[in-house]
């Protein structure tokens, strides 16, 4: 069975009362197989809580979070001339915010005395980003200024996301603006304007 990993929680709901005591207030906690060791500070004395038959309990864990994650594609609203554009060149950027993980632990109606409950986590995340990546740079994006037919530009953006855990990568949602190095930046219409995209990313702790 998977364990809990040791830390700093807080009881969202439970139905054991030894733990519904705890609610609201932060704890630190270790599993030992199917014994929860409670204590409110990390050298304080624990408190034993057994889990029984048909148990269910909610905990949240709050941590620092840091991430890389590329962005597979940009969706940059219309622009005169130009509809909304889907944009997929590469792009990568490095995401600090804070992780969010919901542990569910159940045991069965036939739960014995000695063995590990479930343990099912889901992790969210909040967070800015910053990073490096390309555009397309044409006459056509340029109010036809650039001097250069196409070429791909080098920019830097910086924006907000939200991330779920999906265990073996982090999937998410990114929002941001883009800064277009170069003499065309004057010229650029998406310069600076809003664009949303899809991210994928590595849990770098």
């Amino acid at each position: 069975m998977e364990q809990l990993p040791a830390g700093r929680y807080r009881v969202l709901r439970s139905t054991n009362a030894t733990l519904k005591s705890y609610h609201g207030r932060p704890f630190y906690l270790r599993q030992a197989t199917d014994t929860l060791l409670l204590s409110l500070a990390d050298t304080a004395q624990a408190q034993q809580v057994p889990l029984g038959r048909r148990h269910s309990t909610l905990l949240l864990s709050r941590r620092f979070d840091l991430d890389v994650f590329t962005l597979p594609f940009k969706i940059r609203p219309a622009r005169a001339p130009l509809p909304v554009q889907l944009n997929t060149s590469f792009n990568a950027a490095l995401y600090v915010g804070r992780r969010l993980d919901f542990y569910h632990v159940t045991t069965p109606p036939r739960h014995r005395l000695g063995t590990a409950p479930f343990v099912r986590d889901t992790g969210i995340g909040y967070g800015l980003f910053t990073g490096l990546g390309a555009a397309v740079i044409n006459p056509d994006v340029t109010r036809q200024q650039t001097a250069i037919a196409e070429y791909e530009g080098l920019v830097g953006h910086i924006g907000a996301a939200v991330i779920y855990d999906a265990r073996v990568f982090n999937v998410g949602l990114a929002a941001g603006l883009d800064h277009l190095f170069g003499p065309d930046r004057r010229h650029w219409i998406y310069q600076h304007r809003p664009w949303f995209g899809v991210l994928f990313g590595l849990d770098l702790n």
